[in-house]
This record gives structure tokens, sequence and C-alpha cells, in this order.
């Protein structure tokens, strides 16, 4: 058997991060397995689903390195076989048609209310002549439950799950319209897709056994099932605003790397051992859903930086110059150059590329720099004198990392300081703060003239 998963989004919104997480849990699993990714976008609600949120999910998916192996299905384009099966559901005997007006249905719902028990519709059109129907009522089409028994669900990651199922209720696959419901919709396109797994949040747990009541109604075979615990802020609430970021390209904005973003998603509820650090690779050899725990997650973004830190600090620097081209932005050949060649000791810094690109910033500015009250403080006038003798020591130094120490050495000889004492005047003449890369780095990418001018402006 050849693993077929899927992720099913519904088009009326951002991708969300615990979707972002159900996708990601898909799709390790298919390559784990060996077997094929699919993606279905699940638009039958006309009303909510729109063209935006379908490209923001397909927009978030690319950006994570989630690309399925066949091309999306659109559930709204297979209409005709979802009705195809109910209308042979009713031809079989395993559905009928039902003239219950909403009028009916509202009272039968209050007397269950009056009467303090659970709602269960109990149709009567489930066994009565069709001939008895009322001319001005339009159908809907119902399975039949079943009335004895129970349905029980070997869940991947829940375990064993049950309900009676005199809880089931004869639940609509047809509207009067004509149109499907999503149970029933949800269903055909699983079975014709082949999906071996169904993996999702574990809110979907109770549409499960009346998802089963189609496929034995079909005769068909049961996909294996795993509901995965939902994903909480760190209060233990449902995720939302107030908690943080809660789309997936809020992440982008943010400043994390997808394959940051992709690490920490997936330690949300799986583990292997105490490994924080896992790639793409590493983590396809690794992935098994029955290792997902039971317990919702708790998003916790301080860990989300921290494992986008490793990321960046991992990163190529032609890609993180760019990222920092992108937010700046910036374009003048010059000024990517320097970014370039002090992004080894930029990235050691940095937390997101938020925090990188700012800290990239002061190569991009002329002479003279708005300093921070901070480094202003620097620049006393034993501070000034030492800028003063660094320009003109570097005037004639060999511009390299070794002529730029010897230059520094020169200027706290003269001063009779120490080399720290030096950079920080220096650092603050440079860059506008006192955090930086090193400074003989941070000269050399500056380059001689513009080091100099900057020395001198402030001297």
């Amino acid at each position: 058997m050849t693993v077929r998963t899927r992720f099913a989004p519904s088009p009326t919104g951002m991708l969300h991060i615990g979707g972002a997480r159900t996708a990601l849990f898909n799709f390790l699993y298919a390559r784990h397995m060996g077997g094929q990714f699919l993606l279905r976008i699940e638009d039958t609600d006309r009303e909510r689903s729109t063209e935006a949120a379908t490209q923001m999910i397909l927009r978030g998916l690319d950006w994570l390195g989630l690309t399925p192996d066949e091309a999306p299905v659109m559930q709204s384009t297979r209409q005709a076989r979802h009705t195809e099966v109910a209308l042979d559901m009713l031809a079989r005997g395993a559905a009928y048609r039902c003239y219950l007006s909403q009028e009916e249905l509202t009272a039968m719902r209050a007397a269950a209310q009056a009467e303090k028990r659970p709602f269960r519709l109990q149709s009567p059109w489930r066994d009565r002549d069709p001939s008895e129907a009322p001319p001005d009522v339009k159908p809907v089409i119902r399975i039949k439950a079943p009335r004895d028994g129970e349905t029980v669900v070997q869940d991947l990651v829940q375990g064993e799950v049950k309900v009676g199922n005199i809880e089931l209720d004869d639940l609509i696959i047809l509207r009067s319209d004509g149109t499907p419901t999503y149970l029933h919709a949800v269903v055909v396109d699983d079975h014709d897709m082949g999906i071996t797994h169904v993996i999702r949040g574990d809110d979907h747990l109770t549409n499960t056994f009346r998802q089963i009541m189609i496929y034995r109604a079909n005769g068909w075979d049961l996909p294996q099932f795993a509901h995965v615990p939902l994903i909480h802020g760190a209060d233990g609430a449902k995720l939302s605003k107030r908690h943080g970021a809660v789309s997936v390209m809020e992440f982008d904005e943010m400043g994390i790397l997808p394959e940051a973003a992709c690490n920490y998603l997936l330690r949300l509820g799986w583990g292997h051992g105490d490994t924080e650090i896992v790639d793409r690779d590493e983590a396809i050899r690794l992935f098994d859903i029955k290792d997902v725990g039971r317990a919702a997650s708790r998003m916790d973004y301080a860990k989300l930086t921290h494992t986008n830190a490793v990321y960046l600090r991992q990163a190529d620097d032609d890609r993180l110059v760019a990222e920092v081209a992108r937010r700046m932005p910036v374009a003048d050949p010059v000024h990517l150059a320097r970014i370039k060649a002090l992004m080894p000791g930029l990235k050691e810094r940095a937390r997101t590329l938020i925090e990188l690109t700012e800290s990239a910033r002061f190569l991009t500015l002329s002479a003279p720099l708005t300093l921070e009250p901070k480094a202003e403080a620097q620049l006393t006038e034993d501070g000034k004198a030492m800028l003063r003798d660094a320009a003109g020591f570097l005037e004639t130094a060999e511009f390299t990392l070794e002529g730029i120490r010897a230059v520094l050495q020169a200027v706290a000889e003269k001063a009779g300081r120490k080399l720290g004492q030096v950079a920080q005047p220096l650092r603050a003449a440079l860059t506008g703060s006192l955090v930086s890369p090193p400074i003989d780095q941070t000269i050399l990418a500056l380059g001689r003239e513009e080091t100099i001018a900057r020395l001198r402006a402030l001297g």
C-alpha cells in the first residue's frame, strides 16, 4: 500500500499556525513512508471561500516548502461526483429523502429542550412511503445511520475511541438545493483521492464517526485516522492574536526563516528524545505520527526565536543579504557588498531577520551618523582624539584585517589605553551604537574611504 496523506484547508482566511503544523505532519509522514502528500482546497462554502484566501494558503505552504505531489484539488469542482454518490446511496436504500420542514425541525428541538433530553433527529421519513411526500417541500437526502452497536476508531494518536451508534443522527448528505454537505464531500473526495491516512486536528474527531457511516454505506475501505491535539497560547487558552502571530506568513513578518518555523512546529507535540534542532531530511527520517502526544501544545515565541537564531547562524550569507535587502530595502551595490562582507559577524548576534536587518542598517548610511545616547557618551575629547589618530593611521595602512589590527594597536599605545577602550569610541563613530561585530571586521566591511569619512566627521 502506498501511503497517501492530504491537507484540506477551507479558504476562508489565512493559513493558521495549527493548520500549517497539520500540513507539516501530513507531509513528513508521507515522505517518511515513501508515499505522497496531496492538497485539497475545500471551497464548497461559496459565501465564505475567497480566491485571496486560497492564494494565501498556497503562498504559506510554498514558503514552508510543503509542496504537494499532485495538482491541488478544488472541492467545488467535484459537486457532480458528490451528488452521484448520494443518489447511488439513495437508490440502494442506504439513504432517504427527508421532507421535514424547518418548522417541524424547530418544534422537535423545542420539545427535546423542554424534556431536558439531547436532541437526536428521528425523522419519520426514514421508513415512510415517499408517495406521501408534501408537494411544496424540497427534500434533503439523509443517510440511514446505524441504530444498534457502536462505532470504534483506532486512532493513531488518540488510541481507541468509540461511540454508541444510538448517538448518531441521520445526517444530511445532500441539501434541498442539491449541494453536498461538508461531511459527505470530504469522504467522497478522500476515497476518490486514495487517501490512506487522515491526519487532522482533534476538533474533527466527532466528525469521524459520522464520516465512517458514509464509508461503510458505500462499502469503501476506511483510512487510518490520526487526530492531532490543538495548539494553545502560553496561558493554555485557544491561540489568538493576543498571544502573538497566529498565521504562517506572520512568521515571515517576524523575521523567522521557514526552516526554523518548520522545526519549531514539528516540535510542538512531536519529539525525539531531547533533540531540538531537526532539519528537513532528519525530520523525514525520524517522523512517525504515532509519536505525536495527546496533550495540547503551547506556543512559546521565545523558543521560536531561539530556534530561528540557530538557523540564522547556519544560513547562506548570500541568502541573508537578499533577505536584508528585501526588508530595508537596499539596492546600492556598494551597500550590498558591505552587508555581505560583514554578514558572518552580523548573523552571529541576530535572532530574527528583523534584528539582522537593523544591525546591518549602519552599513547603508553616510557620515556623519546619528548616534545613540550611549554611543555619543563615548565621544569625549580623548575619544575624539582616538578617532583622529585612527583615521590618520588608516590613510596609509595595509587595508587587511592584519593591517587594521595593527592600526588599532597603534592607537591604543598612543592613547595609553587597552584595545577594548579604543574599540568603543570607534564603534560609536562607525555604527552609531555600541553593538556590532568585531571592530576590525566592521572597518574592513565599510572600506577605507567610508571608515575615514565617518571617523573624521565626528573626530
